[in-house]
């Protein structure tokens, strides 16, 4: 073995420094978009396979016991150790061995309580839940599949990356009992960015929507009871009650949000629930009210709060009532705010290798709320919309119904996006 000797030290250390420059170069290399895509069509059924396991077999909220030993099994396959948290959620991560950033890569794993029905919006669906008044009438089950494609594909190419990937499976995102959890689970891992995604009805097939600032909606919780005295129903008289104070208060509330709110600001009002009374002829104690308030503006959202306890509260009292506002009563979501950065980094990756599929207007921004939101509060985060509408199949039902369905031709775009733009962040300068 021939040793090599050097001159002095400034020699030695200027050859060294040139020799990490070349391991540097070469780590850094660019992936030709033509290998992401080959790699991509590589999994496709795979994929496909994945999304009609899990579609058939899905899991409520925190429930996620099966699906979760699925994924592991997978992840176990290729050779990567799973960390679990509390609860169902967990993460694996992909060390490339070599100094970088860290992206996490993020999906949801459970389902609704939803009933399937046996036909989208024009034929029988391929893929039909096998588990009664359960279904993925979301898409998480397409958001499993899609990441652990990703997985397979970045396991390939690890060797011309750098850095560390932590691939995110976040049990009950519908319920947002999970989230919490799995951001303290992550903070010791210092994540440089984080990228999730989610496929759209309301989008054709393949289409991506990216942009940068608000994407989707906070949301606030709406919970409060009418309390009057409950009584026989001959006699009203001698009870109060609280089914006429509630009535009320829901007109009063409508009204007011149409005449006492910045109307300049979004902020939309879903009254979802109204229970009271069990029996024909007994007036009842209570009456419980609930639903949403979703906005992009937090201090529109408080004002919003604000009305409706202050419009509930006064009409009770006229009826003698009173009213109870449930702790629930407060923002549970924050808007999901894409940073600027990575909405254009996630513009170029994904243009380069589907030419002619990003959106970038403000016209697929979603009003719905996400989890994914509270990830903003360890990095910088980038959000995705991927379209699954196809007329022709009959796809484009709207999320959390029982004739949704997904053109799972959407999949493999979703998987080389989440690739490209996982490769170009990590190997950016």
């Amino acid at each position: 073995m021939k040793v090599l000797k050097f001159k002095n030290l400034r020699s030695a250390a200027i050859i060294f420094s040139l020799v990490g420059l070349c391991f540097s170069a070469h780590a850094q290399k660019a992936i030709k978009k033509e290998v992401i895509l080959e790699k991509v069509k590589a999994v496709e059924n795979y994929v496909k396979d994945v999304r009609g396991y899990l579609h058939e077999h899905p899991e409520l909220s925190s429930k996620e016991f099966e699906t979760a030993r699925f994924i592991q099994g997978e992840l176990e396959k290729i050779g990567l150790p799973v960390t679990k948290v509390e609860g169902t959620g967990f993460y694996a991560i992909l060390d490339t061995k070599k100094a970088g950033k860290t992206i996490g890569l993020r999906t949801d794993i459970d389902a609704l309580p939803v009933p399937e029905n046996a036909e989208n919006l024009k034929q029988p669906k391929k893929w039909i839940s096998k588990v009664e008044g359960v279904s993925h009438a979301c898409g998480h089950d397409g958001h499993i599949a899609i990441l652990l494609g990703a997985v397979k594909v970045l396991n390939e190419l690890k060797g011309s990356l750098s850095g560390r990937i932590v691939f995110i499976f976040e049990e009950a995102e519908e319920t947002g009992e999970g989230i919490d959890k799995m951001v303290n689970a992550l903070k010791p891992l210092n994540i440089d960015a984080f990228y999730g995604n989610h496929l759209s009805a309301a989008m054709k097939t393949g289409d991506f929507f990216i942009i940068d600032g608000p994407m989707m909606a906070g949301s606030s919780i709406v919970a409060f009871d009418v309390i009057g005295r409950g009584g026989h129903g001959s006699r009203p008289d001698l009870s109060i009650n609280p089914i006429f104070a509630a009535a009320d208060i829901l007109s009063g509330i409508s009204i007011a949000w149409n005449n006492q709110r910045d109307i300049t600001q979004t902020l939309t009002l879903g009254i979802t629930q109204i229970h009271g009374g069990e029996a024909n002829n007994v007036i009842p104690n209570s009456v419980f009210i609930g639903g949403t308030v979703r906005f992009f503006d937090k201090a529109e959202a408080e004002r919003g709060l604000g009305t409706i306890k202050k419009v509930a509260e006064n009409i009770a009292a006229a009826h003698n009532c009173t009213v109870k506002i449930r702790e629930e009563t407060r923002i549970m979501l924050t808007p999901v705010i894409n940073d600027k950065q990575l909405a254009e980094l996630g513009q170029k990756a994904v243009g380069a290798l589907y030419p002619g599929k990003v959106d970038t207007s403000k016209e697929n921004i979603w009003f719905a709320s996400e989890t994914f939101s509270k990830y903003s509060t360890l990095a910088p985060a980038l959000f995705v919309f991927v379209g699954i509408q196809n007329d022709d199949l009959g796809s484009g039902a709207a999320h959390h119904n029982d004739r949704f369905d997904i053109d799972e031709d959407a999949l493999p775009y979703a998987v080389g996006g989440m690739v490209g733009f996982a490769v170009e962040y990590l190997n950016a300068k």
